[in-house]
């Protein structure tokens, strides 16, 4: 018998695919949610949902929510991180247990008692924890609970971890109150549970300037050969100082500390319940759609009048546009990042479906009443239910549904955010597209070998030429059409100043954008309020467009992102109201218009 023949015969491969790099494919997912081992989330209702609860809705198993209703996404998830609280992760399941570690302390025996003694009681813990976060002060100071708690997360995700069909991320909330705003992050670990459990959760107890979190994070690497990073949320309530031009301390940001947080920190959460972080009004005055789901009463989570200086540190837009200054001012640009969304739910309901929403906590599952009462028993916070946006969704581009994979998606920011509705975006940049390209059967891949995905960088082809950019978007296949696609452009100008456009790239309909205003027509709405309905009748199914920057300057940074807006739909407001016959106050709103927002593709002379 010869010798066998060699696998790598030599010659041109017949099968394409032996050249092409692995195609990516199109994931959903949380990457925060909240169980009872939240602090806040038991203290707000949360009593029966922990992590197994979670991971079985995630993967679509149907569960019993506190109220004696069974509840179900509408669909599964592909990947889900379970983002509990550092600072007293399991405090309340512990309570209930009689944990013999935290009787042991005097704090320990008092909530004990509270927490026996009903709601009421066990919800000014919730109160405390809050001061307790605010004064950096850790009253239990136990490390080998804290530890115990941290194993069972870490096993929790591994037991629910299932490779190529859905993917448990292992991470947790580092919950900074520093300032007085929200400077929260989710942190985020590639690894599994022999890496992760390696460590304990770096808490805001322990640190809570952003750059401790960092150096944690640095540690962790360089300990265990893992990946890690970090995703800050609700920048729209952090009192101005999310995107300052300061660092914690109040210092000027130097080129060491924009360049530790844009490793650190690539994606920023964009969207979730508790308002819309895009951009507001006040920062951007010539969007019509700036005013969505803002949260723009209060300073933070206080009673403190908002003031109109907070907004440019708060929103990403204009974070965005702060990042080209800064890299003109410093070298580097410390705001260089992608966009997701979450829902940031504490009842352990990962639903962001207008149709499907839970409420912020488990005290506002469904009801005729929920609408109207606040949304937490904290005094003097009168933001009411109604306030809370069923909001959103963490899309990833990513080559398969695993650890490494999703991970390695986020990292590199091809990632887009949705408001909960899950249309396909596409998002690539170049130099010599060509409208024929989208006609292409194989046009994603001769994009990404002629340009960058969404979250990418391009650099300078020639002084003679803009840049062209293919965006397509295609509806949620059980959802609305589409009105309209649009390109975000923010620049820095000579003068180190910045600006902003906004582009209608793609109508439906047939509209047109008007020579005059610069504007294009409201698409219309078909929704009826009364039944919380609405019909496809008009929009498109698909929208999409090669499109070249007509006021590019070679010599301007700039960053430009997509924003896909969905036709008008009946708001979670307007379903309660139908399902439950009630009439809601004026104010409150009964239609929405649904989003998606891409990461960036930036420009750099």
């Amino acid at each position: 018998m010869g010798a066998a023949e060699p696998l790598h015969a030599k010659g041109p491969f017949y099968s394409p695919s032996l050249n092409a790099p692995p195609a990516k494919h199109l994931y959903w997912g949380d990457t925060h949610v909240h169980t009872n081992l939240s602090p806040d989330a038991a203290a707000g209702g949360n009593v029966r949902f922990g992590h197994d609860e979670l991971y079985r809705l995630a993967r679509g198993e149907a569960v019993t929510a506190h109220s004696g209703r069974r509840v179900q996404l509408n669909r599964p998830l592909d990947f889900l991180v379970a983002a509990d609280h550092a600072e007293y992760m399991g405090l309340f399941p512990a309570l209930e247990s009689g944990d013999a570690r935290l009787l042991a302390t005097e704090i320990g025996q008092r909530w004990h008692a509270m927490h026996q003694a009903g709601p009421e009681q066990a919800a000014q813990i919730l109160v405390e924890f809050g001061d307790a976060l605010g004064n950096r002060k850790d009253l239990l100071q136990s490390p080998a609970y804290n530890k115990s708690v941290w194993k069972v997360v870490t096993e929790q995700a591994e037991r629910y971890n299932d490779p190529g069909r859905f993917t448990a991320l292992i991470g947790y909330e580092w919950s900074s109150g520093r300032g007085g705003g929200n400077m929260h992050r989710i942190v985020i670990f590639q690894d599994g549970a022999e890496r992760a459990g390696r460590v304990a959760p770096f808490s805001s107890f322990d640190g809570d300037r952003p750059r401790e979190l960092w150096r944690f994070l640095a540690d962790y690497e360089a300990r265990t050969g893992g990946r890690a990073l970090a995703i800050p949320h609700n920048s729209n309530t952090s009192a101005g100082l999310m995107f300052s031009r300061t660092d914690s301390d109040g210092q000027a940001i130097t080129m060491d500390y924009a360049r530790l947080r844009a490793r650190w920190e690539p994606l920023t959460e964009v969207t979730q319940f508790k308002g819309d972080s895009e951009t507001h009004p006040y920062v951007s005055p010539d969007d019509e759609f700036a005013d969505y789901e803002s949260w723009d009463r209060f300073a933070g989570f206080s009673t403190r009048p908002h003031e109109d200086a907070m907004f440019a540190a708060e929103y990403a837009r204009p974070a965005l546009r702060t990042g080209l200054a800064l890299l003109g001012e410093v070298g580097v640009n410390p705001f260089k990042f992608g966009l997701i969304g979450s829902t940031d739910s504490h009842t352990g309901i990962p639903s962001a479906d207008e149709n499907n929403f839970w409420g912020k906590f488990s005290w506002h599952e469904p009801s005729a009443a929920r609408a109207t009462e606040p949304f937490v028993n904290i005094p003097d916070i009168v933001q009411l239910e109604w306030e809370m946006a069923a909001s959103g969704y963490a899309a990833v581009w990513a080559e398969a549904n695993t650890r490494e994979s999703i991970f390695a998606a986020l990292a590199r920011k091809e990632t887009y955010a949705t408001t909960g509705p899950r249309m396909s975006l596409r998002f690539f940049g170049g130099w010599d597209f060509e409208a024929a390209d989208l006609e292409r059967p194989d046009w994603v891949s001769a994009c990404t070998a002629r340009g960058v995905p969404m979250g990418g960088d391009l650099a300078l082809r020639s002084q003679d030429v803009a840049p062209v950019f293919v965006v397509q978007a295609l509806k949620d296949p059980i959802g609305a059409n589409l009105d309209r696609v649009q390109i975000v452009k923010g620049w820095l100008k000579d003068n180190g100043e910045t600006a902003e456009r906004v582009y209608d790239v793609a109508l439906s309909d047939g509209r047109r954008v008007d020579a005059r205003t610069g504007k294009a027509p409201p698409v219309g709405s078909t929704v009826d309020v009364a039944t919380a309905t609405y019909s496809n009748a008009i929009g498109a199914a698909t929208l999409q467009r090669v499109w070249r920057d007509p006021d590019f300057n070679p010599a301007q940074a700039a960053f430009y992102y997509v924003r896909v807006l969905e036709i008008p739909t009946p708001r979670w407001t307007a379903f309660d109201a139908a399902f439950f016959k009630t009439r809601l106050p004026p104010e409150v709103p009964l239609t929405t218009q649904e989003r998606a927002y891409s990461s960036p593709i930036w420009y750099v002379p």
